[in-house]
């Protein structure tokens, strides 16, 4: 199944008065490249973070948010840098000393100089914390994974609709294939009559002609493309209908693809069928940007 590497997801969870959100978004990487920000008390948790997304999200730049808040009246301390607190007084009596001014520095404006107060998130059993963090990660990347699938049909939609299309060009450069060959042969043949005297043309040759002709239609055979494009095709829809990872395998499905479209227009010799090849170029192009973005 495909799914985009592009998304978002977001989890909340209220376990008593312990509330856990997180939120995971994600691009497009070749690889799974995770970059976690939360608590510092919760660093022990990295391992196991890791793994977990490791487990469901197999590729992309995956970004995770960690927030922590225990709303209980035991969650936070509130630590009071007695030391400070007493040079902080006492250089305010300094300074009313010096200035003759009224001492104002009251107790409340005290408390709000930097690093008087410090407030820190008291510790949680480990077991409990590992057991509620990973609960409320795994419903954020439920939330993801629900994305990515949404995005992921969509583009394997417009893939499948831009592969219709190049298997209707095929189809016309099928067609006229050997229409540039018949023509080759009637332009070769009036050049000769244009060439030759009508005493020149009794002793002339037509098995040259004939050798000529088949000469170019071996060069400018193209069937083979046309059958391996065809094939291709056909496997691109089963990849894309399958229900394991695109990703890798639409990307070096395109690059045989494009080689075929290639070798059709050095091979063509003729201006219509190269124009429908800039065609199915711009199409396989197009492809092949959207598939960066499927896991």
């Amino acid at each position: 199944m495909a799914y985009s590497m592009t998304g978002f997801g977001r989890g909340e969870k209220l376990f008593d008065t312990r509330k856990y959100s997180i939120e995971i978004k994600s691009v497009n990487s070749r690889f799974c490249d995770i970059s976690i920000r939360m608590p510092r008390m919760f660093n022990y948790l990295d391992g196991d973070i890791r793994r977990a997304l490791t487990d469901r999200l197999t590729r992309g730049k995956i970004d995770v948010f960690i927030n922590y808040a225990d709303q209980g009246d035991a969650g936070q301390t509130v630590t009071v840098n007695e030391a400070l607190a007493v040079e902080y007084s006492e250089a305010a009596a300094v300074i009313c000393s010096v200035t003759g001014r009224e001492d104002d520095m009251g107790v409340a404006r005290i408390a709000t100089m930097p690093d008087v107060l410090t407030v820190t998130q008291n510790e949680i059993d480990e077991d409990t914390a590992t057991k509620e963090l990973l609960e409320t990660l795994n419903c954020a990347i439920d939330g993801m994974l629900a994305m990515r699938k949404r995005e992921g049909e969509n583009l394997v939609a417009s893939i499948l609709t831009k592969i219709e299309a190049l298997e209707g060009i095929r189809e016309e450069v099928v067609a006229r294939s050997p229409i540039v060959v018949e023509a080759y042969k009637q332009k070769l043949a009036s050049r000769i009559d244009e060439i030759l005297t009508s005493d020149q043309r009794a002793f002339y040759d037509d098995n040259r002609l004939a050798a000529e002709v088949a000469i170019f239609a071996d060069k400018c055979a193209i069937d083979e493309e046309m059958a391996r494009l065809s094939s291709h095709f056909s496997q691109a829809r089963k990849i894309l209908g399958g229900e394991e990872t695109v990703g890798k395998k639409m990307d070096f499905l395109v690059q045989e693809i494009n080689r075929e479209v290639n070798t059709t227009g050095s091979k063509a010799n003729d201006i219509e069928i190269t124009s429908r090849v800039l065609s199915m170029k711009n199409l396989v192009e197009e492809i092949r940007e959207q598939i960066q973005n499927l896991v």
